[in-house]
């Protein structure tokens, strides 16, 4: 596959991966649990959209308690 260009509005399951500091097949789990971002599969890729995976993230700062004390 080729690389993407960071103007993509979409993400692939590596780029997600390296985001969240993660191993794309822990990535993989996380989104068989349904604690991923709503992905989209294309194929046999699962591409996942920036905004939504942005949401994603301040939700889960939002909901960690240890992160709420950092802010505070």
């Amino acid at each position: 596959m080729s690389e993407t260009s960071t103007a993509s509005p979409y993400m692939t399951t590596r780029e997600l991966a390296v985001l969240i500091r993660k191993t794309p097949a822990a990535v993989r789990q996380m989104r068989y649990r349904g604690e991923a971002p709503a992905g989209l599969r294309i194929g046999r890729e699962v591409i996942y959209e920036r905004s939504v995976v942005a949401a994603w993230l301040k939700a889960k700062a939002a909901s960690d308690p240890l992160a709420q004390r950092a802010a505070a």
